[in-house]
């Protein structure tokens, strides 16, 4: 008679620096003090578990360094798309790249949202166990130690895009030249003659804000500029945040003649506070961006920014994940960063007098 569940008899070696004792599911149901089709539930991310079975298993697959066969683990045609927030032309370029590999293997993308958390919540990744996809690509997002182990142990294969603190060593990530792209943006209006350059950065926890912030540092002391903290304002990669900080920016007495924004959105926020103030772009202030979204190159006048490749850092995310799924072995670069360009078009020049 054949059990109900799947039930896996692979044994597994525990992860180095432990013993090397290994552990079937049988033997970790009796542990746990259940039955091995249990144990599966658990694996299999089903419903119909007592939360505090569940944990009591899942401490015991992570202890004993559980990780299933990816012989043995069908999969759904599935990736998994994680954002951070998902409510701007930013997400969209993340989505076309992802779509474009998926579409090619023949497979289907979920989007989810960890509501501005910086990782999701635990039912995401009971609901993700459940479906087995193909892999997870998690932006802006990260992920706690046991939601690690728990993809882990389904060997459901996870990177992170654009990740929002250090993701660790051993975790697979795409990202892009965030501080090289604040430098090259910071340096243009040092070249242009400006002296008196604000910043509108992006979230203070997130790693590639900062990273761009660092940038446009650099290139102020590189210059021999002092780094003015009054100039600095903390957004929140929001066109809200743009307009909200660029009034206070432009309404000081000592006022900046050009900005450099956190991204393209926060930029057009700056947009509107100048228009607001009687300002003109670039005659009366110069302004920067930061992702070269679609809609830079159509803004009134045309936005100098920074191009990160969002379309191409999505695909890139998408191949790995499917890399680290096959049964080939773990691919060659499991950290990767993308180069980001300046683009100069109509809203910097000179400062006024210069």
């Amino acid at each position: 008679m054949t059990s109900p569940e799947p039930v896996e008899s692979r044994t597994q070696t525990r992860t180095q620096g432990r013993s090397a004792q290994t552990a079937t599911l049988a033997e970790i149901a009796r542990e746990a003090g259940v039955s091995a089709p249990t144990v599966s539930k658990v694996l299999n991310g089903r419903a119909d578990v007592a939360p505090a079975t569940r944990a009591r298993v899942e401490d015991l697959l992570r202890a004993h360094g559980y990780r299933r066969r990816r012989a043995e683990a069908t999969r759904s045609p599935l990736i998994d798309l994680v954002f951070h927030e998902l409510e701007s032309a930013w997400a969209l370029e993340v989505i076309r790249g992802v779509e474009n590999v998926a579409r090619d293997a023949g497979l289907s993308v979920v989007l989810s949202e960890s509501a501005g958390r910086l990782t999701p919540g635990r039912t995401w990744a009971d609901q993700v166990a459940a479906r087995r996809p193909h892999g997870v690509i998690l932006v802006l997002s990260g992920l706690d130690e046991s939601q690690r182990a728990l993809l882990t142990s389904r060997s459901i294969p996870f990177v992170v895009m654009d990740p929002a603190g250090d993701p660790g060593a051993d975790v697979p990530s795409i990202g892009a030249t965030n501080w090289q792209g604040g430098l090259a943006a910071t340096r243009h209006l040092v070249e242009l003659g400006h002296r008196r350059i604000g910043a509108i950065s992006g979230p203070t926890q997130m790693m590639c804000s900062r990273a761009r912030v660092d940038g446009y540092r650099a290139a102020l002391e590189t210059a021999g500029l002092p780094v003015d903290p009054g100039l600095i304002a903390n957004g929140d990669f929001h066109h809200e945040a743009g307009y909200r900080l660029g009034l206070e920016l432009l309404r000081r007495p000592d006022r900046p003649t050009a900005v450099f924004a956190g991204n393209d959105l926060q930029a057009l926020g700056l947009y509107e506070a100048a228009r607001e103030l009687g300002l003109r772009i670039p005659e009366d202030l110069s302004v920067v961006g930061f992702d070269d979204l679609p809609v830079a190159p159509l803004v009134g006048p045309p936005l100098t920014t920074v191009r990160q490749p969002l379309t191409e850092m999505a695909e890139a995310a998408a191949k790995l994940v499917l890399d680290l799924g096959r049964e080939a072995g773990t691919p060659a670069a499991t950290r990767v960063e993308l180069a980001t360009s300046l683009v100069v078009r109509s809203s910097t020049a000179v400062p006024a007098g210069g």
